[in-house]
């Protein structure tokens, strides 16, 4: 075999980490595109972050500039396969440390969508787009991110197709739902080293009686949260919804909470907040079944709507007769509230990748191109991470646990960092764009800015002996 031929250096630290997928290019013309596509990506965001911008030609004019060219190629029609590529990915973060995934960390699955105009790119339909909060033309994505309270990472990406792009609809062999392709990304993440206390999701999933049931099929544990007035049957005078079940507790003040249980959340900025949570019974869920309805609320005597959670988990209750048959290690309701708590981390990292790595920018029609892009954003959001934690080595302390479980999650706004904490120290250089790395401090000081509070130590890895990176500081 001949030896490949020396490519042309990223600068600073992005050599390091690309030199990692080198091998699985096999031209120098890829390798060298993989340096500049993840280069620009990493630029300052001055405009959409198109071929054009990334290669750092003029819009729309520059569209036959070589180097745009070039780009376009390595997208479109170089030979190289980005599920490879996704899989050294994750290989990295594996086996680092300080981003090796933990039994008391979540992995979230979710899906986002972006608007697209016309008919011919792959996976374009007219769908509900969750970013704009409306149904209309565009390419809607399911995720999966691994997270803790301390950092959170994107582990697999699959654009959803829409039946018209099959010959039979939704008859087709081919065609899958959202729903089905989430429950493939949650073994595939099993299937690829990672561990996690539970599978979250909101309840565009939760709801889905199909779905818990593929999860609790492949033997994972979740939890989901539920429409509040998500209708079941039950008995006449029973609880029909889970408002219904909530407001069937009894609650006589905080002084006497009934059946509710206060638990505490601490957020980022040091405040913390009482928060209360029950277990319910609603039709054949409830605290000994096969599933539990956890509701949680800063105020029980009113439930407010964006202060209060309905959560169904297949977890069992510590104490419970399910306990002791159960694949899944008992939760409390703090350890409940904690896990869909850490579930929030997928919409800050939806900030990163599509405000300022670009994840909606693309500009090509082919699925494999597509999905290219988004696997050569996640190595670049990655990065960022690696670069970071280069500098910020975690510190390992067995002598304390961390705090009790249920005690953080990302707080609601982030406090503005410093102007010289988001400036780019580099300078332009020449007629190309800023240079790129100095970008990378930047990104991750929004992400370490917006973490939610310190660790905290699940039940089930106490008992493990497992050291815990320290969180980062602020």
């Amino acid at each position: 075999m001949t030896r490949h031929r020396p490519c042309p250096a990223a600068p600073g630290p992005l050599e390091e980490y690309a030199a990692r997928f080198d091998d699985l290019f096999s031209r120098l013309a890829q390798r060298r595109g993989f340096r500049e596509y993840l280069a620009g990506l990493l630029a300052p965001r001055d405009r959409n972050k198109t071929l054009t911008a990334l290669a750092g030609a003029e819009p729309v004019a520059g569209a036959g500039h070589w180097a745009v060219q070039r780009l376009q190629f390595f997208l479109s029609e170089s030979r190289w396969d980005p599920e490879q590529v996704n899989a050294r990915r994750l290989e990295l973060l594996l086996g680092d440390p300080a981003t090796a995934p933990h039994g008391g960390g979540v992995l979230v699955i979710d899906d986002s969508g972006d608007r697209k105009d016309g008919t011919k790119t792959a996976h374009v339909g007219h769908q509900w787009l969750g970013r704009y909060g409306k149904t209309d033309n565009g390419v809607v994505t399911v995720t999966t991110v691994w997270a803790d309270e301390r950092l959170y990472y994107p582990v697999h990406a699959v654009p959803y197709t829409p039946a018209r792009h099959f010959p039979k609809g939704k008859g087709d062999p081919g065609f899958r739902t959202k729903l089905a392709i989430g429950a493939d990304l949650a073994a595939k993440a099993r299937a690829a080293g990672f561990v996690f206390r539970a599978v979250a999701a909101d309840s565009a999933y939760g709801d889905q009686d199909g779905f818990r049931g593929e999860l609790a099929e492949a033997g994972l544990p979740f939890v989901m949260a539920l429409k509040p007035r998500r209708g079941t049957w039950a008995y006449g005078a029973d609880a029909h919804t889970p408002v219904d079940a909530a407001r069937a507790l009894a609650w006589h003040g905080p002084d006497d909470p009934g059946d509710w249980q206060a638990v505490t959340r601490a957020f980022r900025d040091g405040r913390t907040e009482t928060w209360y949570a029950a277990d319910a019974a609603l039709g054949w869920w409830g605290p000994d079944g096969a599933r539990r309805l956890v509701v949680a609320t800063a105020d029980p005597a009113i439930l407010p709507e964006k202060a209060t959670w309905y959560l169904v988990t297949n977890l069992p209750r510590p104490g419970s007769p399910r306990q002791a048959g159960s694949p899944h290690p008992a939760a409390s309701l703090a350890e409940v509230v904690r896990i869909y708590g850490i579930r929030h981390w997928i919409e800050q990292g939806y900030k990163q990748v599509k405000d300022e790595l670009g994840w909606a920018d693309f500009q090509v029609r082919s699925d494999v191109a597509i999905r290219r892009h988004q696997a050569l954003v996640n190595c670049a959001f990655c990065f960022c991470w690696a670069t970071w934690f280069a500098d910020h080595r975690p510190q390992h302390d067995s002598a304390a646990p961390g705090p009790e479980p249920g005690r953080g999650e990302r707080g609601h706004p982030r406090r503005r960092p410093a102007t010289g904490a988001v400036m780019a120290p580099g300078t332009a250089r020449g007629a190309r764009l800023a240079f790129p790395l100095d970008r990378t401090a930047a990104l991750v000081a929004g992400m370490v800015e917006g973490a939610p509070a310190a660790a905290a130590a699940s039940p089930d890895q106490l008992s493990r002996g497992r050291l815990r990176p320290a969180p980062l500081h602020p």
